[in-house]
Order: structure tokens, then C-alpha cells, then sequence
């Protein structure tokens, strides 16, 4: 049975014809692939199978449709890796996150490296949603490292030599970085090199010594 029409006011909406999921599936591989500037309504278009009419009443401009695709991005991606992370040990969540960030940036055959890092980099000045948008997805990042970090630290199974924040810090920059690099030289030595001493640093003293 076809979904009802929905009142609006004083006269009947048309319900969407079509998958907002795989619609939003779609607009991150687009965005994703070619970043915001090279990305045309054309090549919208052609990926959703969408009007452009359609697109724009259904989720806005381009600004707008860029800012729901990486929001899609982020809360299939990274959130769910730190929801999976969470659960476990705090040592070996930062570790299993990492890992899994090895294997995706090595797997990557179209070197279109992380949608949130290079939302970063393109951000436009006045673009200021969509800057907020990737200030909100890093702070999340941060946040899951240093609450793993906190309760590592007071379990004694992570080094209490730095303060956690700082080393929160430094776990967003690795990560920053890896993502960046990958996207030139997806070289296993040099990326795996990069986060290494990362995660070494953050074994107790008596770990590194043993």
C-alpha cells in the first residue's frame, strides 16, 4: 500500500518517493569522492537519481545537502566505531580503533581518505555550519579518547605521566595525520610507523620497561 499523503496546513504534502537512507548513501559517495567545490548538482543528480527539484526541497542547497551527507557520514562512521570502541577496555579501545583506522585508510582504493578530515580542509570561511559541523564530529573524537584515557589512568592501565587531555590531543592529531597521509602514500610501514609509538606511549611505565 503507497504511504498516505500528509496534511500540511490547509492543503496535502506528497509523501517522499523515495529512500532518504540511500539517497544519503548516495550524496556521501559523491561528496566524499570529490569534495564540495567539485561537486556539481549534475553529479547530485546523476547519483541519487533525483531531480535537482527533488534534492533541494527535500534537504535544501548544496550547502545543506553537503552538511547532511557528512552528518550521515560521521554517525555511520565514526560514531558507530566509537559506540563498538566503548565497550571495551580502555587501552584496547584506543587500540581497536586504530586498527580498524589502519585498515580503512589502506583499503581505500580511491584514496578519498576520511569525508571529515577533508570537510576540514575545504571548510570556507563563511561557511560557518558546516565548520561547526566538523568542530562537533572532532570534539566527539577527543572526548571518546579522553574518557577512555581518564578510566585507563585510574585503572593504572594507562600511563598517568601525561595529563589526559593532552594526550587526548595528541591521539586527534595521529589520527588527523594518518587520515592526511594515506590519502598520498597508503604505505602500511608509514602509517602504522605513525601510530605505533602513539600507542606505545600510553602503557604504563612498567609495561615499557617490562
Amino acid at each position: 500500500m503507497p504511504p498516505a499523503p500528509i496534511l500540511t496546513g490547509n492543503r496535502m504534502a506528497r509523501p517522499r518517493e523515495f529512500d532518504e537512507q540511500v539517497v544519503l548513501d548516495a550524496l556521501v559517495h559523491c561528496f566524499w569522492s570529490r569534495g564540495y567545490e567539485a561537486t556539481s548538482v549534475r553529479d547530485l543528480i546523476e547519483r541519487t537519481g533525483l531531480t535537482g527539484a527533488s534534492l533541494y526541497n527535500a534537504f535544501g542547497d548544496k550547502r545543506a545537502l553537503y552538511r547532511r551527507a557528512l552528518d550521515h557520514y560521521v554517525e555511520a562512521g565514526t560514531a558507530d566505531r566509537i559506540r563498538r570502541c566503548e565497550a571495551m577496555e580502555p587501552l584496547q579501545a584506543i587500540r581497536a580503533f586504530f586498527d580498524e583506522i589502519l585498515r580503512r585508510s589502506l583499503d581505500d582504493g580511491e584514496r578519498k581518505g576520511c569525508m571529515l578530515v577533508n570537510a576540514a580542509l575545504e571548510a570556507a570561511p563563511d561557511d560557518e555550519a558546516s565548520r561547526a559541523a566538523v568542530t562537533g564530529a572532532l570534539l566527539r573524537l577527543e572526548t571518546f579518547f579522553l574518557e577512555s584515557l581518564r578510566e585507563g589512568q585510574a585503572s593504572g592501565t594507562i600511563t598517568s605521566a601525561f595529563a589526559a587531555e593532552d594526550l587526548a590531543r595528541h591521539l586527534l592529531g595521529v589520527l588527523m595525520g594518518v587520515r592526511v597521509l594515506a590519502r598520498t602514500r597508503p604505505e602500511p610501514a608509514l602509517l602504522a610507523g605513525v601510530v605505533a609509538p602513539a600507542l606505545a606511549l600510553l602503557e604504563p611505565v612498567r609495561a615499557r620497561q617490562g
